[in-house]
């Protein structure tokens, strides 16, 4: 049976999510989509729910963003022209309305169990902090053409667009924390983070907050799909000191 995502539940504040890591399809969509497989992964982002797997509660969709995008609003959660996904001719015609049916239940499944799961961990630890894991594309001028300048490419982003200033501790508790583990980290330079960290910051506002952690892809080949194992795991373990960190800055935060 296809499960668009899974939640693994441990003890602590912390939850990560990779809500791009997915590559699956159901068997109704996959017969709709043009793309092959490796243009999807292209823009899709691998082994992420390897690397937020650190520790903390880990929420990991194995539904491709192609099927359902989670981190866009719900009105443009399924992809429709190419001006939705970079360019990119998604579908063979037009989108079955059952197609996008079944895509939107699972947009509000997913939803759903976000809510009850991070309310139930307010009610456990008296806040939540949520590692929303991506990565993004930096050679988008083929598998020989020159990388995208680093002075616009960080290889760590940080999206805190939507976050409150009551927060900020904990922001800057993330981004030392992976600064000190050997990373350039920027605040909202590619990327300010999307829709479902504006969700948690705006839903549970004083009590839980969202920060998306974009890494660049060095850790794998944009066309090649190949996975750097090392980088995974050296990014694993930042994340687990940077969720630590983050952890105890809560301190510094007026809860």
């Amino acid at each position: 049976m296809h499960r668009p995502f899974t939640v693994v539940s441990r003890p602590g504040p912390v939850i990560a999510t990779a809500i791009h890591a997915g590559h699956e399809l159901r068997p109704d969509v996959a017969q709709h989509i043009a793309l092959a497989a490796d243009a999807r992964l292209r823009e899709e982002d691998p082994a992420t729910e390897r690397i937020a797997d650190f520790g903390a509660t880990l929420v990991s969709v194995h539904a491709s963003r192609f099927q359902v995008d989670l981190n866009r609003e719900r009105h443009a959660a399924v992809y429709r022209t190419p001006a939705d996904a970079w360019e990119l001719d998604v579908w063979r015609g037009e989108r079955p309305p059952s197609v996008v049916a079944g895509s939107l239940a699972e947009y509000d499944a997913f939803f759903e169990a976000m809510r009850a799961l991070i309310a139930d961990t307010i009610v456990r630890e008296g806040h939540c902090i949520v590692l929303d894991v991506h990565s993004y594309n930096h050679r988008r001028s083929g598998p020989d053409g020159p990388p995208a300048p680093v002075a616009e490419n960080p290889e760590v982003n940080l999206g805190t667009g939507s976050l409150d200033d009551m927060w900020s501790p904990v922001a800057r508790s993330v981004s030392v924390a992976l600064t000190d583990a050997g990373y350039d980290v920027r605040s909202n330079v590619k990327f300010m983070g999307g829709a479902f960290p504006r969700w948690v910051n705006g839903t549970f506002a004083r009590h839980a907050c969202a920060l998306a952690i974009e890494f660049k892809k060095t850790y794998v080949d944009e066309w090649t799909g190949e996975i750097d194992e090392v980088a995974v795991d050296r990014a694993r373990a930042a994340l687990r000191g940077a969720a630590g960190r983050a952890a105890r800055a809560l301190g510094e935060v007026a809860l």
